[in-house]
This record gives structure tokens, sequence and C-alpha cells, in this order.
């Protein structure tokens, strides 16, 4: 006796649903890996930072010095931080940087002030980035 039934009444075995299924898995595997990938991302950008500095201005001085002036803000004010600014000349190309100590102070956000020297005349200047990790050349002994 034969144990399957027969294909024109019942139709033929289903063959392909293990592939549809496997299909089914990896597409969502695809769909949390990319939820996964965009929350980091979001993390990373929109995150509460321990500081974070805006340019404000800059003036020059003279034909090697421009005045840069920036605010810091820190989460915890109390811990000391550095911003790198610098210098561009007017082909963009970066002609003077310096590394700024933010002291400690009992305010959240401060602001600052510092000359760079620049190796050609600048026209223009910029706030590169601030950090906590000080580096022990610029903390104070």
């Amino acid at each position: 006796m034969n144990s399957t039934p027969p294909a024109d009444r019942y139709g033929s075995t289903p063959t392909a649903s293990r592939s549809r299924n496997w299909g089914k898995w990896v597409l969502t595997g695809i769909v949390v890996l990319a939820g996964i990938g965009i929350a980091y991302l979001g993390y990373t950008k929109f995150s509460v930072k321990d500081v974070e500095g805006k340019q404000v201005a800059f003036d020059i001085v003279d034909l090697q010095t421009m005045n840069i002036q920036f605010t810091v803000t820190r989460e915890d004010p109390s811990e000391a931080a550095v911003c790198i600014i610098r210098t561009r000349s007017k082909d963009g190309s970066e002609t003077g940087r310096r590394e700024v100590y933010v002291a400690p102070s009992a305010s959240q956000t401060v602001e600052i002030t510092a000359p760079v020297h620049a190796s050609k005349p600048p026209a223009m200047g910029d706030l590169y980035g601030c950090s906590m990790d000080v580096p022990a050349y610029l903390q104070a002994g």
C-alpha cells in the first residue's frame, strides 16, 4: 500500500516551506542587526558627553597670531579638561595648533580666549575638539 496521498487530489508535498522559513530567519537577523547598529550610532551621537566645546569667535592679532574664543561645558566642572584650537590659512591648511588646559571651576560652562601662533598668516581659527584626558605635561604640578 502506498502511504503518499495522490498528488492530483491533495497537491504535491510542500518542499519549499523549509527554504521560505530559512529566508525569514535571515531577514529577521538582518533587521535585528540593523536595529542594533542604528541604536549604537544614535547613542554615540546624541548621548551626554563628559565635555563639549564650542567656538565663539576668532580675532587676527597680527600676521602670525590669532586669538580664538570658545566655551567649554563639562558634566563635572571640578575635573580638568583639555581643548585643541588651531589656525588655518586662506588655502585651508593648518598653520598653527595649541592645546589649552581648562582648569577645574565652579561653573559648568567657562569661556576662554587663547592665542595661537601660526607659521603663515592666519585666515581663520577653529576649535578642533575637547577631552577630559588631560596629558600629564599640561596638568598643574
